[in-house]
């Protein structure tokens, strides 16, 4: 696929998908997302990793912190509103100061029509950055294995926290 057909296909998400095991990323964690779907069938369809739904994404935080524990590398892919569900568990992170990726598909901005998306939405950034969270934003499909890249390195290389917010934009605004 070349990069011109990035902008109408998903290849951006298999070439994230690669960048993350490229990282040795073996855990995924997530509450099924349409805006992450591909993604999570990805990990659910990859032998090499375990992909653990969960019931809420605070649990993802906390598995975060076991893997680091026993030397393994996770991520966790939620929506913007689960956001709102891991405030409390964010300050693990910050407490136990350990490498945090996150994968937040967006809702609440670029075109949405769901009233009660909107202020969890809003408020992401804001809360993820006052817990310490460095937030990378991604709206073009050109920009999303770069950030993702980016974000890995500053995770596993220089033990940050980190999230990038994949916008409206790059994944397309629900009707519902």
């Amino acid at each position: 696929m070349q990069a011109s057909d990035k902008s109408t296909a998903t290849g951006w998400q298999h070439d994230v998908y690669a960048v993350l095991r490229a990282h040795d990323v073996t855990q995924f964690s997530y509450v099924p997302d349409a805006g992450h779907i591909i993604l999570i069938d990805l990990c659910i369809a990859d032998p090499d990793v375990h992909a653990i739904a969960l019931t809420t994404e605070e649990e993802g935080v906390a598995l975060a912190a076991g893997a680091n524990l026993g030397d393994a590398r996770a991520v966790l892919l939620m929506q913007s509103s689960g956001v709102g569900n891991c405030i409390n568990f964010l300050s693990l992170i910050k407490g136990g100061k350990f490498p945090f990726l996150t994968l937040v598909s967006m809702r609440g901005e670029f075109g949405e029509g769901n009233p009660w998306q909107i202020p969890m939405g809003q408020a992401v950034r804001p809360v993820l950055e006052a817990m310490g969270v460095i937030c990378m934003e991604v709206s073009e499909p050109d920009d999303a294995v770069p950030a993702v890249e980016a974000a890995a390195t500053m995770v596993y290389k220089a033990g940050s926290a980190v999230a990038v917010l994949l916008t409206q934009k790059l994944l397309g605004a629900k009707a519902f």
